[in-house]
């Protein structure tokens, strides 16, 4: 030390300044890389794993932190950010207009459903990484592998599946049981991915038969409309027709029921007047005939009634007269 103090001072005057400003200039420098090297800051969308030497030490929080310059290693992890895979297309421009590409994505969406025929499906799977440690230590590669369970999954769904339900009617099942199926395969698998969300983007046929598939749901989507117009008319002509049918039965019985009720009451009426007239054969039959009279006179109109002489008939029509 003395030797190297002695030698310093023994240098000409601007070399011992540049000797001095060496030395600071190197402190400074390995302060600027310890400082870079200890200090680090993490998003608050992210967790950071550390390790030392390869093995893990610890998770810290959102923030500014600090570890061993050169010894450990820092992981940031993006656990509140959704991220998605894509199958059967890529996104080439994401924006208002989004721009998608199929070319090299062809293979991983051509399956083969349950009744033998082939179907396109395009999907999505939207995920959270939820255990940083699992997700980069327990498995080598886990995009590709979350990948890999995510296409084994669906050709297992879509091959359980005829073509018809996979198109149309069975899409949103599809998509329920695929979310499920790949969140139980990635939990067997520790992961550390949690499936938030399965859409599927597009299904159809392969463009080789899509004209002629096309062409088959036309038809029969047309045969539906005629079946529903079928059934409408038949909802609209059987009920009414049903509901003249029990106005005409209601009529017919009330009618029934009025005539026997009727002729019971005339039965009835009869049974009287022949037991009024075993008593009193003479007054019956003038109260008979006037009671006859007078249910039919008022319905003749204009009556002339006169003697044998025929006097008297003037001042009666007088009096028909002045009535009216």
């Amino acid at each position: 030390m003395a030797n190297n103090q002695y030698n310093s001072q023994n240098l000409p005057p601007i070399l011992q300044d540049l000797f001095k400003n060496g030395r600071s200039l190197i402190t400074i420098l390995v302060l600027i890389i310890l400082g870079f090297g200890t200090f680090f800051q993490v998003d608050t969308e992210e967790i950071a794993v550390i390790t030392r030497f390869g093995k893990f030490i610890r998770s810290v929080d959102p923030g500014l932190n600090a570890k061993l310059p050169f010894v450990d290693k820092v992981y940031k992890v993006p656990v509140e950010r959704q991220q998605k895979l894509e199958f059967g297309f890529r996104t080439t421009d994401p924006g208002v207009r989004t721009q998608y590409t199929r070319r090299g994505a062809t293979d991983e969406s051509l399956m083969l459903t349950g009744d033998l025929n082939l179907a396109d499906v395009e999907w999505v799977v939207q995920y959270r990484i939820d255990d940083p440690y699992n997700f980069l230590f327990k498995v080598r590669n886990p995009e590709n592998t979350l990948r890999d369970i995510s296409e084994s999954a669906m050709r297992q769904i879509v091959g359980d599946r005829t073509v018809n339900e996979v198109i149309t009617v069975g899409r949103s099942e599809i998509a329920s049981k695929m979310e499920e199926l790949t969140q139980e395969m990635a939990r067997e698998y520790q992961l550390g991915a949690r499936i938030e969300q399965v859409v599927l983007q597009d299904v159809n046929p392969p463009e080789p038969v899509k004209a002629a598939f096309n062409a088959v749901n036309e038809a029969q989507q047309e045969r539906e409309t005629l079946i529903n117009q079928a059934k409408s008319e038949y909802n609209k002509v059987i009920p009414r027709a049903r509901g003249q049918a029990e106005e005409t039965i209601q009529k017919a019985e009330g009618y029934a029921t009025e005539r026997v009720n009727r002729a019971e009451g005339e039965v009835s009426r009869f049974n009287d007047l022949y037991r009024e007239y075993i008593k009193a054969p003479e007054v019956t039959k003038r109260r008979i005939y006037l009671e006859t009279l007078q249910e039919v006179l008022p319905q003749l109109g204009n009556k002339i009634i006169t003697d044998e002489e025929g006097n008297n008939v003037l001042p009666l029509l007088q009096m028909q007269m002045q009535k009216k």
